[in-house]
């Protein structure tokens, strides 16, 4: 089976402050849409990726990628929401890719075993799966400033990237998608039309990449890998 990644990368970045979209702000010297790429990359299990860049900037991101992908990765215009980028992804792919993992560039650090994980779970004839990782916080309901309960965290878990697909799932959940009501993760889309999402380990390495203190976090974790 062949499988495609799309890795919608068109957020503004507005909470990094960094004044550029996301995809293109700095993490030890290279874009963090290059640090996801080449994490896909060394999973050795993607046979093409598809970026959907902010349409201002896809030039600058096709200069930022290595010459040697040239052919592995495709750079799109991105939409107005993530769940426009993944389908104008989705309507770039042909049908030889079985497979599509969607896959944010915010999460520039997953492991390799995590996308092999993912597509292990869906060679095994999950029609969906995604990394998870259980949430050590504990977490109450709130509502004007009030609690109103203690949520049990023991069926609650964190997702990551990349989410992974049968690509007619992942279509006919985007077919069927309300654009007025917009989902965080295609998992959510996924859920919608009654079809059931395994999961698998996350990392935590896999974090988001959000705010500036983030970004000082991966530093630390890339300089732990160079050591």
């Amino acid at each position: 089976m062949s499988t495609a990644a799309i890795v919608p990368a068109a957020g503004e970045g507005t909470r990094l402050r960094a004044g550029r979209p996301k995809a293109l702000v700095p993490l030890a010297g290279e874009p963090l849409v290059v640090h996801a790429l080449r994490a896909l990359r060394a999973s050795e299990v993607v046979d093409r990726v598809v970026v959907a860049a902010p349409p201002a900037v896809g030039d600058e991101v096709r200069a930022a990628l290595p010459s040697d992908w040239t052919g592995w990765v495709t750079v799109i215009d991105g939409g107005v929401i993530r769940q426009a980028s993944v389908a104008a992804g989705l309507a770039t792919l042909s049908a030889d890719h079985d497979l599509v993992l969607v896959h944010d560039a915010a999460r520039a650090l997953v492991p390799a075993r995590v996308v092999v994980g993912v597509v292990d779970a869906l060679l095994a004839g999950a029609p969906a799966a995604i990394p998870v990782l259980p949430v050590p916080d504990t977490v109450k309901r709130v509502r004007d400033g009030r609690v109103l309960e203690t949520v049990d965290r023991a069926e609650l878990y964190a997702v990551q990237t990349p989410q992974g697909f049968r690509r007619d799932v992942l279509v006919a959940a985007h077919q069927a998608a309300d654009p007025d009501a917009a989902a965080t993760d295609d998992a959510a889309l996924v859920e919608r039309i009654g079809t059931e999402v395994c999961v698998v380990d996350g990392d935590p390495e896999a974090f988001k990449i959000t705010r500036p203190l983030d970004l000082r976090i991966a530093e630390a974790v890339l300089e732990s890998r160079r050591a």
